[in-house]
């Protein structure tokens, strides 16, 4: 892995493997009765957060501690940017305290790359920045996949993903395609045409305004929220009629394969996107892509920050496996900025 994470393009095929690989390590430590390594201990990782945030706050800063780092929150509301200070003098105010990897997230696209031009030595993860990238939610999405596939890295070959709803506005869904593509999925937008990106050229995808013309062969269906907080709404007639169209109802459930996988990043917003009962189903798995998403991001934060040999032979996690899949090169990822 490269110094920082802020894109899946950061990654490519072979990258996105070796995260999904380590992640089985750091998923058995979940398991056990006492969820701790020492395998970052002496690092400290500070988490700052510009928007509001449960899942992806919570699931970092949970990785953090159970490799024994320490722990920073930041909170932006309560922090001297409410006095006049800068983004900038902010950021290099917390590095200068010893800070070794910062999580940031912020509404403004670019933000996270603008951070790595500040910081001298601190890591810089993306935790989502505008409509730009979440990283780690579409290598914690992949894994769940690939988990319901008995851990095969070759899984993704030809697997057919369709992605629902407000890609326009959507970090997830970008990260999404890049990842799924360059793992050699076959992926497919389906959206209102107003909720779709002015151009997918250069994505590797296929767009669809017909969510029923493709959801009997999908082998993923992958939701998304609508984000009025990006504007949504207005793009919109009502949240009803969008339902009627996109929303995984009780008569769109039954179409699906038994087998297909339903995911989505949360948070859910039940009888929106997907039907109350719906949201309940057994190939539903958005409470396990939660658990999934705390071993990858310590899976993540080891690749950043983890001390190699010495902590491996201290046991703190099995020696990662070298990547074996090379799979076909990432979307191109010029097209995909906000």
């Amino acid at each position: 892995m490269t110094r920082h994470l802020l894109d899946i393009d950061d990654l490519g095929a072979d990258g996105i493997t070796e995260v999904l690989q380590v992640t089985d390590s750091f998923a058995e430590v979940a398991r056990r009765a006492i969820p701790k390594v020492p395998t970052l201990r002496g690092k400290t990782v500070a988490t700052l957060f510009f928007e509001d945030s449960t899942r992806t706050r919570i699931s970092f800063e949970t990785a953090a501690k159970r490799m024994s780092a320490d722990v920073l929150s930041f909170a932006a509301g309560s922090s001297s940017l409410k006095k006049g200070e800068s983004l900038r003098d902010t950021i290099e105010t917390i590095e200068a305290m010893g800070i070794d990897a910062v999580i940031i997230r912020h509404p403004s696209s670019g933000v996270a790359l603008q951070a790595t031009r500040w910081l001298s030595d601190s890591a810089v993860v993306n935790a989502g920045d505008g409509w730009h990238a979440h990283p780690t939610q579409a290598l914690l999405d992949l894994y769940t996949v690939r988990e319901l596939h008995d851990g095969d890295d070759g899984c993704f070959r030809g697997l057919r993903v369709v992605i629902v709803g407000d890609v326009r506005h959507s970090r997830v869904a970008r990260s999404q395609v890049a990842a799924y593509v360059a793992m050699g999925a076959r992926v497919t937008l389906a959206a209102p045409a107003t909720l779709m990106p002015p151009s997918v050229e250069g994505w590797g995808v296929d767009a669809t305004n017909d969510l029923d013309e493709v959801l009997a062969e999908a082998d993923v269906v992958s939701l998304l929220r609508i984000q009025e907080e990006r504007g949504s709404g207005a793009f919109l007639p009502s949240l009803r009629e969008y339902t009627a169209e996109f929303g995984l109802t009780a008569d769109r459930a039954h179409r699906i394969r038994p087998d297909a996988v339903v995911l989505h990043p949360g948070p859910m917003v039940r009888g929106v996107e997907i039907a109350s009962d719906v949201a309940d189903l057994p190939n539903v798995h958005v409470t396990r892509q939660v658990a999934n998403g705390v071993a990858v991001r310590m899976a993540v934060l080891f690749l950043l920050l983890g001390s190699g040999e010495t902590s491996r032979a201290a046991g703190d996690v099995p020696p990662p496996p070298a990547p074996t899949h090379a799979g076909p090169t990432t979307a191109n990822g010029g097209s995909r900025g906000s």
